[in-house]
């Protein structure tokens, strides 16, 4: 059997990978693997619910466990004879990690190097065969590249590490020892950095899935700043399919920047999500209205305060990978957004469970 170990599998662009691999018809028939094991320490962002539907897939097995428990690492390496690694466990909150950054240390650099480590170990213990087939990819941030102007060229991968936040910082520093294991060791790894990522399943703590649940709840849509912050969108599941290529045929240490070659400011996505819910679910409509002067959803958007710190603009050239490997993304930001939209709408039940846990959704979407 040849295993493939995915990290942070519960979490938003961890289950949509899964989902992708273990759907039918899906990528893990076309992949070089047969089981598929997540590897979740079920933070408040994980949730196990997102992956219900393969519980009892035989292809599939969950265990709930940290990336820093080299012990439990290496034990699931063993026993499952895994040959490719996918690390998506990260905290990946820019409004939290300005208000505690240590758990953003502890996870994003201390424990990805003990599971750098715990993998090394494994690794060496190979046989040559198993060896030059064995992968460690890691998918990272553009947030690592720091901010751009109006004019400056969109990040590539030889842009200069620059990160201005807790959150980027940890981000980075994983990054540099995924690295340091390739030229120190010869570890075969592989980096992904990814723009801002929106679809199904997205805690709703950043922006779109926040703007989306406040929303429909008639609460308030809180903006930062002028709202004129800009980001590069990329649908889920093409970032999804991108991670795949690069494990298939990626070059050992190399890096590759994955985008949607979206560039939009914050308050034009509030403006489209309001747009298409006056649309899929009129204000009329909605019995969370009914007593409130409000025509259309717009009504509820509010500036706030900028965060400190707070990156002006995010772009991708994605041209390596496009050339290289032959990825493109499917989805337009129309398609994809409306597909999130709707997604949103029709999973109630999903929303109003995440509504039930303990996390502040006075806080704004990292964006």
């Amino acid at each position: 059997m040849t295993s493939l170990l995915v990290t942070g599998g519960c979490g938003f662009i961890g289950a949509n990978f899964i989902r992708l691999l273990l759907k039918e018809g899906g990528l893990l028939a076309e992949s070089p693997y047969d089981f598929l094991l997540n590897l979740d320490a079920l933070s408040y962002a994980g949730n196990p619910a997102n992956l219900k539907e393969f519980e009892k897939d035989g292809r599939y097995l969950f265990v709930k466990g940290s990336i820093g428990d080299r012990y439990l690492v290496n034990k699931l390496l063993v026993e499952h004879g895994v040959s490719a690694i996918v690390n998506f466990a990260a905290e990946s909150h820019v409004d939290r990690s300005i208000e505690g950054p240590e758990v953003f240390i502890e996870t994003n650099v201390l424990e990805t190097q003990r599971l750098l480590e715990a993998s090394r170990q494994y690794w060496l213990n190979l046989s040559d065969k198993r060896k030059l087939i064995f992968r460690f990819l890691h998918v990272s941030t553009d947030e690592v590249f720091g901010s751009l102007g109006t004019n400056d060229p969109a990040f590539c991968e030889s842009t200069p590490y620059a990160p201005n936040s807790p959150y980027s910082a940890s981000k980075a520093s994983s990054d540099f020892l995924v690295r340091a294991y390739y030229h120190t060791y010869g570890f075969p790894v592989m980096t992904t950095n990814c723009s801002n990522n929106y679809g199904p399943y997205q805690f709703p703590e950043k922006l779109i899935p926040l703007m989306l649940l406040n929303a429909l709840e008639g609460k308030s849509l809180p903006v930062y700043g002028d709202g004129k912050n800009v980001r590069d969108w990329l649908y889920v599941e093409d970032h999804c399919e991108a991670i795949m290529r690069v494990l298939a045929g990626g070059v050992l240490g190399e890096t590759y920047c994955v985008g949607g070659r979206n560039e939009i400011q914050n308050i034009e996505i509030v403006k489209t999500l309001c747009k298409i819910l006056d649309e899929e679910r009129p204000c009329s409509e909605n019995a969370n209205f009914y007593g409130k002067d409000l025509s259309n959803y717009s009504d509820l958007i509010t500036y706030v305060q900028d965060r400190p710190g707070h990156d002006q603009r995010y772009a991708i050239d994605c041209s390596k990978i496009e050339s290289e490997l032959g990825w493109l993304p499917s989805e337009t930001f129309e398609s994809g957004i409306l597909k999130t939209v709707n997604w949103y709408l029709e999973n109630s039940v999903w929303c109003d469970e995440i509504a039930k846990r303990e996390y502040n959704r006075s806080r704004l979407g990292m964006a």
